[in-house]
């Protein structure tokens, strides 16, 4: 029996040399000194034994649960004292804990999907595709010339001789024409990249968000309504826009559309250039040679396409004066958002 009580001893001492947390010292304390613990169950057993051998076993069992709350309460103590010397200095518990940080959804991500939701209240669905692009879809069939100036090397990053990467979102506008009969009404969020010398006002990859709306009858009229009512729910019931004359190749008639200065509020100051107004994004009517590329009539149907640059449109909205921040990962700029 004296032989059982030593090894019970020497196992819970050499577990209890292993324990290093307050969680565990619990578990040990209730296997061992707890209602249903190792020393309870030894005397539990003081009812199998003769009256001769009861005290000398009884006083051995207590012996050992004092030896091991003895050991344990030894434990706890250098288990505190362990966490209180892990602490970093000048520690004080009492203080208030700091506020985690939380991830959040980017600037432009936040613009780009308030853009898209304002479209998609107007009846609009989205579409995506590819931003390596093929040379017939980027420039071919949006009626760009041979010899258009952004088909050069200095303007556009090519991959292969008919391959590159998609100087705007303009080429989905085919590809879904060519797999969707009219009526269409769609905007195309995507990255586009030109190969621009980067400095405040440019990059070289930046967004945009091009829509398309093609139905019979549809006219000039219908795109300004649009465009207005976009610029009103984006900026604020008392913006206006006004169109002037322009030239796309995919569009004709073709306009830039500006909007009164956030600035100002029209009457002209040092951002507007004193003129009350500042461009946002371009648009018109689709020239009947896209709706031939992607198979339209344009005898049948006729359609409007905007575009605009999701960097510019969060610049404006939040006067922010350098495109470089968006991509720079400042947490101290992006936490402003």
């Amino acid at each position: 029996m004296q032989q059982e009580l030593q090894q019970l001893w020497e196992d819970a001492e050499q577990e209890l040399a292993q324990v290093a947390e307050p969680k565990a010292l619990e578990i040990f304390r209730i296997k061992y000194l707890g209602k249903k613990g190792a020393v309870a169950g030894l005397f539990a057993r003081m009812g199998g034994l003769s009256a001769e051998e009861r005290p000398a076993f009884g006083q051995a069992v207590n012996d050992l649960r004092a030896r091991l709350e003895e050991a344990l309460a030894l434990r706890k103590q250098a288990v505190a004292e362990q966490s209180e010397s892990a602490l970093p200095t000048g520690y004080d518990p009492s203080l208030p804990g700091y506020k985690p940080w939380f991830g959040r959804r980017h600037v432009l991500s936040s613009v780009l999907q308030e853009i898209v939701e304002i479209f998609r209240g107007m009846g609009f669905s989205v579409a995506e595709g590819p931003e390596v692009e093929l040379d017939y879809f980027n420039f071919q069939a949006l009626n760009f010339p041979d010899d258009h100036p952004s088909r050069d090397l200095q303007d556009t990053f090519y991959i292969e001789k008919d391959v590159l990467l998609r100087t705007h979102t303009s080429p989905v506008q085919i590809r879904y024409m060519e797999k969707h009969p009219p009526p269409v009404r769609i905007v195309v969020p995507g990255r586009v990249y030109r190969n621009e010398a980067i400095d405040a006002s440019h990059a070289a990859e930046f967004h945009q968000v091009e829509g398309l709306y093609v139905d019979e009858g549809v006219t000039m009229g219908d795109l300004t309504v649009t465009l207005r009512h976009f610029a009103k729910e984006f900026f604020g019931s008392g913006t206006e826009l006004r169109f002037r004359p322009h030239f796309f190749p995919f569009t004709e008639p073709s306009a830039e559309a500006d909007m009164t200065c956030f600035a100002c509020a029209g009457s002209g100051c040092r951002i507007c250039g004193n003129t009350g107004w500042i461009e946002i994004m371009g648009a018109g009517m689709v020239h009947p040679n896209v709706f031939k590329s992607a198979g339209y009539d344009p005898e049948k149907v006729t359609g409007f396409a905007f575009g605009m640059g999701i960097e510019r449109i969060a610049m404006l909205r939040h006067g922010i004066k350098d495109i470089r921040l968006f991509l720079e990962n400042d947490l101290r700029f992006l936490s402003q958002f």
